[in-house]
């Protein structure tokens, strides 16, 4: 997106403020525009059969205006449709990344059908839960080895009745991929790879097909962007770019430089025929060992460095948790808005089955704090409820030194989750430590009717806090 300030986004809208599109303002809609929070198709007024001759100059300037600098690519269809691409800038905290790299796990037409199955089983209800959400597994990369058309296909359709997740058909031969794509097509699958050999039949059949496919060149720019333009020519603007991914050594340097060198022409530069999403294979990693654990580890690195050099999608093997979650986590992280903080619903929750006689915790809607405040309680068996007070995401000590936790916005908070201390047997509920010193204010806003116990500043504390504190005395 060339604009990040929605007055110079304003000026393309109708300027009305009708409310159609659900906002009071043109303005508002306008940011939501560059927050890819609002589509353009829900300004009514710009697609007015009446209006069109007045505002279509002005939709089309705001489509070129608001379209990602690297291009936005869907593979697959329905819920699990990935969306690989549509990045604006080099770094996230000049604005945020909007569209996680989705990781793809292999399977190959060589194994048999029972461990084929269960592998994409495997592949298809893995996830993990992290910081209140569940990161999962988003590709199946279906690789020939056998060369052979008819395993091929019998492979794919093998896949499709497992698995709904999108997929990436692997060969260099033209005839492979389009005996997988006559079994799937309607998926939508990414074909991979065009090469300098086979461009002509893999260009035709991403054409007949309608499906997205990727352009490999490795370590050659000149011959990718090469091959870009011939595509485009042919009416084919559904592009991943693989500029090869070396595992190791001084290759493996020039890989990342590569991805930078990608990435900046496109956003920076403003170049078309790099402004296309790139694939880095860290799958590469077990050309270099046959050894499993080696193989795990030198993949989760290689994975890393590329989630941080600008990958838009990735082919791994590994799917041992080890292997994975350090790269779902840090995934996680760079693609979460630097603008927000991660939060969770504010609200009360139950740990455990609690009942009148059990302790209710306090502490932030920071989902970072929460989540482990949580799991200190759940892990230690204590039954309990913990209020998690909308502090906009920000942790205890810094909303009580900012001001975001106050005594009576800890008092209303309990009020809208209509708690009720005159049915519990202790008419207690617990401070954090580092919000020791609004347990005096509490009690004068309570009048002494309820009691605000300070807990520990560390949650990892608690058992040991329950053992000498609770039940509290009367």
């Amino acid at each position: 997106m060339k604009e990040t300030s929605p007055l110079n986004l304003y000026k393309f809208l109708p300027q009305t403020n009708c409310g159609d599109c659900g906002e009071q303002t043109c303005m508002a809609f306008a940011a939501g525009l560059i927050n890819r929070e609002r589509t353009v198709e829900e300004c009514k007024p710009l697609f007015d059969e009446k209006k069109q001759k007045k505002y279509a100059k002005k939709l089309a300037k705001l489509r070129d205006v608001i379209a990602p600098e690297v291009a936005l690519v869907y593979i697959g269809t329905g819920d699990k449709q990935v969306k690989v691409g549509g990045e604006d800038v080099m770094y996230r905290h000049q604005m945020t990344f909007f569209n996680k790299p989705p990781f793809a796990y292999d399977v190959t037409d060589s194994m048999n059908e029972a461990d084929l199955v269960e592998r994409v089983k495997l592949i298809d209800t893995w996830k993990k839960f992290y910081i209140g959400n569940w990161e999962e597994i988003e590709m199946v990369a279906v690789r020939s080895v056998t060369g052979d058309a008819d395993k091929f296909a019998k492979c794919v359709k093998k896949v499709v009745e497992n698995t709904d997740k999108p997929l990436i058909l692997c060969s260099f031969d033209p005839k492979v991929l389009k005996a997988g794509l006559e079994v799937c097509a309607e998926k939508r699958p990414l074909i991979y790879a065009a090469t300098k050999e086979n461009w002509k039949e893999v260009a035709q059949l991403a054409y007949d097909y309608k499906v997205p496919v990727t352009l490999r060149a490795p370590f050659d720019l000149d011959g990718l962007v090469s091959m870009v333009l011939t595509f485009k020519e042919m009416g084919i603007n559904d592009l991943v770019l693989d500029p090869g991914t070396a595992p190791n050594g001084e290759k493996l340097q020039e890989t990342l430089q590569n991805f930078i060198k990608l990435r900046r022409a496109a956003v920076e530069e403003s170049q078309k025929d790099f402004s296309y999403p790139v694939m880095a294979l860290p799958i590469n990693a077990w050309m270099t060992t046959d050894d499993p654990v080696r193989g795990a580890y030198w993949e989760s690195v290689i994975s890393a460095a590329f989630v941080c050099r600008g990958a838009d999608i990735m082919v791994r093997h590994s799917i041992e948790p080890h292997s994975v979650m350090p790269d779902m986590h840090m995934r996680f992280n760079i693609y979460t808005d630097p603008r927000t903080p991660v939060q969770v619903k504010p609200g009360l929750n139950k740990v455990g089955k609690p009942n009148e006689d059990s302790p209710i915790f306090l502490t932030t809607n920071f989902a970072l704090t929460y989540y482990t405040v949580e799991s200190d309680l759940g892990s230690n068996d204590i039954d309990c409820y913990l209020l998690a007070v909308n502090t906009d995401g920000i942790g205890v000590q810094a909303s009580v030194a900012g001001g975001q936790l106050t005594p009576s916005k800890i008092k209303d908070a309990f009020a809208e989750a209509e708690v009720d201390f005159a049915k519990t047997s202790h008419k207690s509920f617990i401070l954090p430590g580092m919000a020791a010193k609004f347990s005096g204010e509490l009690d004068d806003l309570y009048k002494y009717e309820v009691k605000a116990l300070v807990g520990p500043e560390d949650s990892g504390r608690i058992p040991g806090w329950m053992e000498k504190q609770w039940p509290p005395k009367k």
